[in-house]
């Protein structure tokens, strides 16, 4: 087998091409958290705590120079944001993760029918019981 034909037979399993898409998915649900935390849950917050930009808030260790440059400072409010959008998705993979579980327990709990060959063998088990 030539080394192309090894690599598409191993980028076309289902696992591969299902990991691609959770990646893009992956990335735009990033995006959409991101402004979820920036545009709807950190004004409120930033309001009621002075009116100020949350990501704005830092600890300046060296100050910028008069041209604006070559401040040193840790960005700690940005820090916080990222805190909350970590919070925000591992809730929603939460919920996701426990939707799928009760999906598959529902799925477990129902036996599947026997296949035909062994219904056929326990009829005629039962008949020799029965000595017909």
């Amino acid at each position: 087998m030539s080394m192309m034909s090894e690599f598409k037979a191993f980028a076309m399993r289902g696992n591969v091409i299902d990991l691609a898409v959770g990646v893009v998915i992956g990335a735009a649900f990033g995006k959409i958290v991101t402004s979820l935390v920036n545009d709807v849950i950190m004004p409120p917050i930033g309001n009621l705590i002075g009116g100020i930009d949350f990501s704005a808030y830092k600890f300046v260790l060296t100050p910028a120079a008069a041209d604006g440059t070559g401040e040193v400072a840790i960005q700690y409010g940005a820090f916080i944001n990222t805190m909350i959008q970590f919070a925000i998705v591992a809730f929603a993979i939460f919920m996701v993760v426990k939707a799928i579980n009760r999906l598959s327990k529902k799925a477990e709990e129902t036996p599947a029918a026997p296949p035909a060959d062994v219904v056929l063998l326990t009829e005629i088990r039962d008949l020799l019981k029965q000595g017909k």
